[in-house]
C-alpha cells in the first residue's frame, strides 16, 4: 500500500524528535561515570544480553563513561547443581562454602570474559576483571543477622585507581564481585553491594540496577501504585512504615545509601525489557524509579 510523502516523512521526523529529546541527557551526562548493575533474567535471555550490551556500548559512544558490574546467580545455581550440591541461602545471601566458592568464581568469570566479547564486537574496548585485580574490593567476612554464611564478603574498601586508569584510556570495566580480605582469601559479594560500593566510590552521577521488576510499588500486588520518583526521605517512609519487604528491602537501601553518599540519581529498571537504560536515561519521564535526593531543584523542577 502507497503512503503519501508526507505520512511518508512523518515516521523519521519522529526519530529526530526522540534524539533531540536525548540530547539534553547526553550534553549532561557527558563524561560522567555511570554504573550499571546486570544481573537478572536478563542475563539468562541471549537476546535481552545483547540489548543490554548494545545500550551500554551506546552510552559509552555518546560518551558516558559506564562501568558494568555483574552477577551471576541462577548460572552458580545451576553449576552448583550439577555437582551434586544443593544452593542455601540464608535472608537472600547464598550460603557459600569452598567448594561452592570454588564454582562461583569460575561461573563469574566465564560470564566476564562473555560480556567483555560481546562489548568488543560492537567496537568497544572492553577489560573484565575481579574485585581481586589490582585489589579493587577489600572485604571482611560478612554475617546474616549472626549466622555464619561461609566465604561472602563485606565490601570495606574500593580501590578506584584500576577503574579510573581504564576509564582514562577508553576502557569500559566490567567487573565480577570477587573480593580479598586482609588474608588474601577469597569471597563473593553480593553483585548489588558491589555496585553500590563502587558507585560511591567513583563518585558516580547515576547507577542503575537491572531487575526482574518494572521498579517500585508501594503495593506490589497494585500494579496503580508504581512509584516513578522517589526521594530519599519517602523511600526510608515506605521502608518504615512496612511497604517495602523481601527483596526489595536491601535493594532500596542500597538506593539511598548510594544518593547520600554522593551519587547523583539511582535508578531501578526492568531488565526484562529491551532497551530499558536508554529510555530511562534519554526520556523525560523515563520508565523505571528513580531515586533523588530532596529538595533536588534540577528533578523538581522539570
Amino acid at each position: 500500500m502507497s503512503v503519501s510523502y508526507d505520512e511518508y516523512m512523518e515516521k523519521y521526523y519522529q526519530k529526530a524528535e526522540v534524539l533531540m529529546e536525548a540530547l539534553p541527557y547526553i550534553q549532561k551526562y557527558n563524561r560522567k561515570v555511570i554504573v550499571v548493575k546486570y544481573g537478572g533474567s536478563a542475563m539468562s535471555d541471549e537476546e535481552l544480553k545483547r540489548n543490554v550490551i548494545k545500550d551500554v556500548t551506546l552510552l559509552k559512544l555518546v560518551g558516558f563513561k559506564p562501568i558494568v558490574v555483574h552477577g551471576g546467580g541462577k548460572d552458580i545455581s545451576a553449576w552448583v547443581k550439577k555437582v551434586g550440591k544443593e544452593a542455601q541461602f540464608v535472608n537472600g545471601l547464598r550460603v557459600t562454602d569452598d567448594e561452592t566458592m570454588e564454582i562461583a568464581e569460575m561461573v563469574l568469570g566465564k560470564v566476564n570474559k562473555s560480556l567483555v566479547a560481546m562489548v568488543q564486537e560492537l567496537g568497544v574496548k572492553a577489560v573484565g576483571i575481579s574485585g581481586k585485580d589490582g585489589g579493587l574490593l577489600k572485604v571482611e567476612k560478612k554475617y546474616s543477622e549472626g549466622q555464619d554464611i561461609g566465604f561472602v564478603g563485606n565490601i570495606t574498601e574500593v580501590n578506584t585507581k584500576i577503574l579510573e586508569d581504564l576509564l582514562e584510556n577508553d576502557f569500559l570495566p566490567i567487573v565480577s564481585p570477587i573480593g580479598l580480605d586482609d588474608k588474601f582469601d577469597t569471597y563473593n559479594i553480593n553483585a548489588d553491594d558491589a555496585a553500590c560500593a563502587i558507585a560511591k566510590a567513583m563518585h558516580a552521577d547515576k547507577l542503575a540496577f537491572l531487575t526482574d521488576i518494572e521498579g517500585v510499588y508501594k503495593d506490589p500486588d497494585d500494579k496503580s501504585t508504581f512509584i516513578s520518583r522517589l526521594t530519599v526521605s519517602q523511600a526510608k517512609e515506605l521502608i518504615s512504615e512496612g511497604y517495602i519487604g523481601g527483596g526489595m528491602l536491601p535493594k532500596l537501601n542500597n538506593c539511598t545509601d548510594a544518593i547520600e553518599n554522593g551519587v547523583n540519581r539511582v535508578h531501578i529498571l526492568d531488565g526484562r525489557k529491551a532497551h530499558t537504560l536508554l529510555l530511562e536515561f534519554f526520556t523525560r519521564k523515563g520508565i523505571g524509579t528513580m531515586f533523588f535526593r530532596d529538595n533536588d531543584e534540577d528533578v523538581l523542577g522539570e
